[in-house]
């Protein structure tokens, strides 16, 4: 789906254990315009070769509903206005993110698509911005204006489009991890661009999955890791603003659209990262925190306690400080 998502990219570690160990297979690829890793408890009657074309078919389809890259796709027909059904995909996605948007207070809304790509972050080549600009796409933005039902979308203004970039590849980690679990499979690990789901354990441990430092330089994924994460049954979502921006006349313009003014989030929250019971609803939370910065994140994640949390925020000494939610902290090491 997101060709170029400003993604976290994850390490996976993995403890070595010295009793007899299950048989783990994995198989990689790239889809989405990004990459994707699984590790799984082998069976007799699956092998990698199988599971990948299932799995890269699964993410075909679900491209061909809502990428904004695939002219094609049904949002892209939706965008246009045509005349289209909407699909299981789409609608479960518009759903999650309508309930992300209630939760916290509109920083998460998929209507923020005209905005994303009047700054250059979507798939059209960025153009002249100015304050006129900005009011006349403010008017578009809103999930009031939009809803779904007898699977029609409809809009109280033909010129809005929807953006689920900020939470559509966390979904597809889900539908591809509902995949497994249909297929009897109790342990393994999925993980597409950085978003990850983890289930049951890889030989009686938990997985390991490792966060990058939210720095501007730091492209490899695994090059300089900030903290570690263990989990299992928890799906897990990154967003940041270090890897998808541009700097002109000095000043940095990252990706992560305020719905509200318009203009790109500009707080000292680097990075966000969120565990939630799927990965759809991590990674739309993990962006409205990017977007509403660390002080309004930490009292949503207090009153939350359904979700964990940890935050790398900018110091004023120039230094990283971070918060650990209560409810990770037995879960969490961070890297010196």
């Amino acid at each position: 789906m997101r060709t170029s998502f400003p993604v976290i990219a994850i390490a996976l570690l993995f403890y070595i254990s010295s009793c007899k160990k299950a048989e783990f297979a994995n198989f990689n690829g790239f889809a989405q315009g990004t990459t994707y890793s699984i590790v799984y408890e082998s069976r007799k009657n699956t092998s990698p070769d199988s599971l990948k074309r299932e799995v890269e078919k699964i993410l075909r389809d679900f491209d061909m509903s809502l990428s904004l890259y695939q002219d094609s796709s049904i949002l892209s027909k939706v965008n246009r206005n045509e005349d289209v059904k909407i699909d299981s995909f789409f609608e479960e996605v518009f759903r999650k993110s309508a309930l992300v948007s209630e939760m916290t207070g509109g920083a998460f809304d998929i209507t923020v698509g005209p905005l994303v790509r009047a700054w250059g972050f979507g798939p059209d080549d960025r153009k002249n911005f100015s304050e006129q600009k900005r009011d006349s796409l403010l008017r578009l933005i809103g999930m009031d204006k939009i809803s779904l039902s007898n699977g029609k979308l409809s809009k109280t203004d033909p010129a809005i489009n929807l953006d689920f970039n900020a939470i559509a590849q966390g979904y597809s980690v889900d539908v591809v991890s509902r995949y497994f679990d249909g297929q009897g499979i109790d342990n393994y690990l999925v993980e597409i661009g950085g978003e990850v789901r983890a289930r049951g354990t890889k030989n009686g441990n938990l997985w390991r999955i490792g966060i990058d430092k939210p720095e501007d330089n730091n492209i490899i994924p695994g090059q300089s890791l900030q903290a570690i994460v263990t989990m299992t049954d928890k799906s897990l979502a990154t967003s940041g603003n270090y890897r998808k921006f541009y700097v002109e006349d000095g000043i940095k313009y990252s990706h992560t659209i305020d719905p509200k003014t318009g203009y790109p989030a500009r707080n000292r929250l680097l990075s966000a990262t969120i565990l939630a019971g799927d990965c759809a609803t991590a990674d739309g939370i993990a962006t409205a925190c990017m977007v509403m910065g660390h002080e309004k994140s930490i009292q949503f994640i207090n009153s939350n306690p359904q979700f964990s949390a940890y935050f790398v925020i900018s110091g004023d000494d120039g230094n990283y400080q971070t918060w650990i939610s209560e409810n990770l902290k037995e879960h969490i090491s961070e890297e010196q």
